[in-house]
């Protein structure tokens, strides 16, 4: 009985990164050993067992056979003759199959120390093709290591799965799940940039995946193409350290010029509206969590108007806040605004140019919130008791004219 770590512990102190978890695998030894050693068992598909002190998880080397289309589609087989390579080697990559053993020494039979050198993402073996989640995995770790490249012949690899139709039976729960890990990441272009290249992106987010090559404004996007523009402002993002709502909303922004007809490029009139029927489709099928959907449908409606935010009446403001239920939620509203503010900065030139709407719109909003609504409700039902329908009129007005005092105090400001 042999006890090694495996996987990310290895690959990260390799690169010199933090390692953040430790996962072990046990060699030459049976279920029944393990918990005679006071370990206790956990696995459900395979025999995983927490250490008596560290709790620690220590799985028993094992090989898969698959079974099935998909990623479910597999039997796992563990006993104490399974040898340490015939586990490492059903692992994705080779930078992830390798093995350290107690006395530091690195067990390597698949050239990941030489990937590691050279940045380099390759897959293990040929039945990397049998879990296409793999292609997610693969595509997750170039957003964490933006600085390594894709091997030609795993490309090729997961192209080949993408057109057996390997992806296509990914649950959405499992895609959603790795990509908003993937956004997470320290620069979330990659991932897209990798199944873009291997097609994937065109059966997993079809609706982003056809917005490289629409082009857009000369004058406002120097980069011109939306793809491209799209991920600057995701990457805009990553940079602020921001959250996964609006890392979600930065990604699904512009979906709706996807649906303008070429004959009308490079002009995108009333994307907006389009964009956020798309978004509620892509979250529908991808099951995205509530948080992340709402800020994303109000970011793809509004991110032209909170652009336009300077021109704005104050009546036309209060209006923005009532779509958006701001008033009620003001963290959401300010997120979205953090959004928009990468959807300006997404541009080449523009990194470090001042976004003077946002500070605009919050101290708008803040004049909004003054008024109180029962203040306004019960002076309105004093003078006009038969009319409660003036009641909401009211309290609107009056925020109207809070707003405008607040836009009249900053212009006076400048």
């Amino acid at each position: 009985m042999k006890t090694y770590i495996v996987g990310g512990a290895v690959r990260d102190e390799l690169l010199g990164v933090p390692v953040k978890d430790r996962d072990y695998v046990v060699v030459g030894a049976t279920p029944a050993q393990m918990v005679a050693q006071g370990y206790t068992p956990v696995g459900k598909d395979f025999p995983v067992f927490l250490h008596p002190v560290t709790h620690d998880e220590y799985a028993l080397a094992r090989t898969e056979r698959k079974t099935a289309p998909g990623y479910k589609g597999f039997v796992f087989h563990t006993d104490a003759e399974v040898t340490l390579e015939e586990d490492l080697i059903r692992r994705d990559l080779t930078i992830n199959a390798m093995a350290k053993d107690a006395d530091g020494t690195i067990v390597d039979p698949f050239g990941g120390r030489r990937d590691i050198e050279q940045r380099i993402f390759r897959h293990v073996s040929p039945t990397f093709a049998e879990d296409p989640v793999r292609i997610l995995r693969l595509a997750r770790f170039a957003a964490r290591f933006p600085q390594f490249s894709v091997a030609p012949e795993t490309n090729a690899l997961m192209q080949a799965m993408v057109q057996a139709g390997e992806v296509d039976a990914l649950v959405p729960e499992r895609v959603w799940q790795e990509l908003a890990r993937g956004l997470m990441e320290v620069r979330p272009s990659r991932m897209f940039e990798v199944l873009r290249n291997c097609a994937a992106l065109n059966r997993i987010l079809p609706e982003l995946d056809v917005l490289w090559g629409v082009p857009q404004p000369e004058q406002y996007h120097p980069e011109i193409d939306t793809g491209v523009h799209v991920m600057l402002v995701l990457d805009c993002a990553a940079q602020q350290a921001h959250s996964l709502p609006i890392r979600c909303a930065a990604l699904l922004h512009d979906l709706g010029k996807g649906l303008t007809p070429p004959e009308l490029w490079p002009r995108h009139h009333g994307h907006e509206m389009h964009g956020e029927q798309l978004v509620a489709a892509v979250c529908k099928r991808l099951k995205i969590p509530n948080e992340c959907r709402d800020l994303a449908l109000m970011t793809a409606r509004e991110h032209g108007n909170i652009g336009r935010a300077l021109e704005l009446r104050a009546a036309t403001i209060v209006s923005l806040f009532e779509r958006c239920d701001a008033l009620r939620k003001p963290q959401r509203f300010i997120d979205m605004l953090r959004a928009v503010e990468c959807d300006h900065r997404g541009r080449p030139g523009f990194a470090d140019t001042p976004f003077p709407q946002a500070a605009y719109l919050q101290s708008a909003l803040a004049a909004a919130q003054t008024v109180s609504g029962g203040v306004v409700a019960g002076a309105t039902q004093q003078r006009y008791p038969d009319q409660p329908a003036r009641i909401p009129l009211a309290i609107r007005e009056a925020r109207i004219q809070a707003v405008a005092a607040a836009i009249a105090g900053a212009q006076a400001g400048d």
